[in-house]
């Protein structure tokens, strides 16, 4: 860049709007989208660690999706280039490729192709970008306000990782205003400007969660202002008003606006809620969507939900939209109010669809001859029989008369249910009775009676990694497995830790459904670190849990290793605070705020035995006193038993603030008495023989061994006890956003 050229672009700078001088230069300037940038996340540790693959930003417009972009080329240490689809062409994609060539062939340096509003791309130029995001000459980072999955390339969506942005929160936008009112380099903290509660109020909510059309606004405001004598510009309520006076209603009728407020217009309708119906009826209006339009999906309402439920529902609707097209607008939206508000109000019933379980059996049933008595008799009557005794209805009283209609493989099969409201409710059950006779006609005759908000490439090798680890699990584990994650909330961006991780079979759920949140371990000694991470070797850094070692039972310690703001929506962990000190077990309680988000979840599972060596042998094995046996089994059960935690931790949490619950049951598991076994309960150093010594005489446990010893290989019943706690903090009233 040359002297003339800094100049240029120095001066730009500063004439540029306040929208475009206060953006993020990094992920801490960054305001909102927590869900995918929040410490911890997927996304935000693969901006840190450079290790980016194709992504694609989609979201309304002003929710950070360029700044994103620039925030990943300032930290990035690849190529960097940027392309505007609305701009380029084929001409402008094909040398960013030369380029992105020359920097791979000749440094080794990978290319970050950016493409702001890349749905602008049409299907040519998409398809020319293609092979090189495949074999990864670039890698794609695109931008748009459309819905991918309709707008671009299917095989970029199914290479691309996509995160769904969303509006800012008034909580963001107020920070936006904040960071603008004191920033002395790029905004206006250089100037003495008082802006009243309701002028911030205003201006945040009609903003719509866009902090681009925020800042214009803001920015109107003060350059309109004069300041008084002081040097003081106040922006009050009026001034506000003035600067952002409606707010824009995001309607686009080729994208996801379109097709997302017609659905939300009909479901109100089908819910029979005229109030919503109505907003969804303004909002469509408002931003210009053509009424024929509309009309045509009340039609499609009228028959789908509506149905026989009210038959007059089509003509009504079907009357309004004559009158529609004699009137036209403005006038003409009265009769589009009152087709929306019949239909909204009327009876509802989606009967109509039974049309398509006759296509179904239509599919599926391969003899599908119509019966001879309904056949046409005109023409092979005399030779086949062909119509012969076809019951002509009207010569019966009502005129009706009970015979099959279905063919034979179809005889008493119901497409049709009539509703329980309206005109259908008349009709049920006289046809109830039809049908009944029918059936009895049909055996009289002797015919037979018959009758379901960051998506992301799929990756093969995680997938397969997954298996092979379930599969060494062994069927009883992934039961249990199963049993424990049954019921947990986990989304796609939560962020899981797994407390005294002995082993990764109780995170995989966690590594598969929670991709762009990501999961974290907590061991309590090198060894167990040591034999994760070879675990996890075969896969790639952002797949990886991370794995953070601490003491036993310190959460503080695991706290300090986090990144700045980074906490859990959701703590897991089984057989926690094994040979903790009631000190610890407080201690350890009141350090999980440190870790959990404010709406996050504890769901932890305690397995302990139910008997142990001395009542698992049947009775009489060891010729003891009855009494002396009966003592020291029930001491046994309790020491065991002390061993659980799940119900005093229960009680704590609840008393510290929590909803919380323990889910218990019993399994039976059966094993072989074995060297290792023995080895394990009687060894000198084992839990059992100290808890024994403390209570009982030594040449009693040599007795109970020696029993052992004579029954090798055989098999026992061992009853194990599952406690699985689940807690969450109360919910506490919603803090309104901050004031300056």
């Amino acid at each position: 860049m040359d002297l003339f050229s800094h100049q240029r672009e120095q001066l730009l700078q500063r004439q540029a709007p306040l929208a475009e001088r206060m953006r993020p230069l990094c992920l801490k300037d960054f305001i909102g989208q927590d869900e995918i940038l929040g410490a911890g996340r997927l996304l935000r540790r693969a901006i840190e660690a450079d290790c980016l693959g194709s992504i694609i930003f989609h979201g309304p417009p002003g929710t950070g999706k360029t700044s994103l972009a620039r925030i990943i080329a300032n930290s990035t240490r690849s190529y960097f280039c940027s392309l505007n689809a609305v701009l380029a062409g084929i001409r402008e994609l094909k040398d960013a490729i030369e380029q992105a060539q020359e920097k791979l062939g000749r440094h080794g340096l990978r290319t970050l192709l950016f493409i702001d509003e890349v749905h602008r791309f049409n299907k040519s130029q998409q398809d020319a970008l293609l092979p090189w995001v495949e074999n990864g000459t670039v890698t794609l980072i695109g931008a748009t306000t459309e819905n991918p999955f309709f707008e671009v390339n299917k095989a970029l969506v199914s290479r691309s990782r996509l995160f769904r942005l969303q509006p800012l929160t008034s909580k963001h936008l107020d920070q936006v205003i904040c960071r603008a009112l004191s920033d002395q380099e790029m905004g206006f903290g250089n100037r003495n400007i008082l802006i009243s509660e309701e002028a911030r109020s205003h201006l945040i909510a009609v903003a719509g969660g866009d902090a681009r059309t925020l800042l214009n606004a803001l920015e109107l405001a003060v350059e309109s202002s004069q300041p008084d004598n002081q040097g003081l510009i106040e922006i009050n309520l009026e001034v506000a008003e003035q600067s952002i006076q409606q707010q824009a209603v995001l309607y686009d009728k080729q994208g996801d606006a379109h097709f997302d407020t017609i659905s939300a217009f009909i479901k109100s309708i089908r819910g029979s809620d005229p109030d919503a119906a109505l907003f969804w009826l303004a909002r469509m209006i408002e931003a210009g969507e053509d009424p024929r339009f509309i009309f045509r999906r009340l039609l499609i309402a009228a028959g789908e939900d509506i149905g026989l439920a009210d038959p007059q529902g089509i003509v009504v609707v079907e009357a309004c939209a004559a009158a529609f097209d004699r009137i036209g607008l403005p006038e003409g939206i009265y009769p589009l109010v009152q087709a929306t508000l019949y239909l909204t109000n009327t009876n509802k019933s989606n009967s109509i669809l039974g049309f398509f379980d006759a296509v179904r059996s239509l599919k599926e049933e391969k003899a599908q001859l119509i019966p001879s008595h309904l056949r046409d008799s005109h023409r092979d009557g005399a030779a086949f029989g062909d119509g012969k005794g076809y019951r002509y209805p009207h010569a019966y009283s009502e005129h009706w008369v009970a015979q099959q209609y279905l063919p034979e493989t179809l005889q008493g099969q119901i497409f049709w249910q009539p509703g329980k409201s309206g005109w259908e409710a008349e009709r049920s059950q006289q046809l109830q009775w039809q049908r009944a006779a029918q059936l009895s006609a049909a055996a009289e005759w002797g015919i037979e009676q018959g009758e379901i908000v960051s998506s992301s490439p799929s990756t093969p090798s995680l997938e397969r990694w997954l298996k092979r680890q379930m599969v060494q699990a062994g069927e009883r584990l992934q039961l249990l497995q199963q049993r424990f994650w049954q019921g947990i909330p986990l989304e796609r961006h939560h962020r899981v830790l797994v407390l005294n991780c002995q082993s990764l079979f109780w995170a995989l759920p966690a590594m598969k459904l929670a991709p762009e949140g990501g999961v974290s371990l907590q061991v309590e000694d090198r060894e167990t670190a040591t034999k994760l991470e070879a675990q996890l070797q075969v896969l790639d850094q952002l797949q990886k849990p991370i794995i953070y070692q601490t003491e036993p039972h310190c959460l503080d310690q695991l706290h300090l290793q986090l990144q700045e703001g980074e906490k859990f929506e959701l703590i897991i962990g089984r057989n926690l605070l094994k040979g903790a000190s009631p000190n610890e077990r407080e201690k350890w309680l009141n350090q999980l705020d440190l870790l959990l988000t404010e709406d996050g979840r504890l769901t932890f599972l305690n397995s302990h035995r139910e008997l142990g060596p001395l009542n698992l042998l049947p009775k009489g094995s060891l010729g003891w006193v009855n009494s002396l046996q009966i003592e020291m089994c029930q001491l046994e059960k309790e020491w065991l038993n002390n061993e659980a935690f799940n119900q005093p931790l229960e009680n704590q949490l609840k008393s510290s603030g929590w909803v919380a619950s323990v889910d218990k049951w019993l399994e039976q598991v059966e094993f072989i008495i074995s060297p290792q076994l023995l080895e394990q309960w009687f060894n000198p150093e084992s839990k059992y023989r100290c808890w024994w010594l403390n209570n009982f005489a030594g040449e009693l446990l040599t007795e109970l061994e020696n029993c052992y010893q004579h029954q090798l290989g055989v098999k026992l019943i061992q009853p194990l006890i599952h406690q699985r706690l689940t807690a969450q903090k109360k919910p506490r009233p919603e803090a309104g956003f901050i004031k300056t």
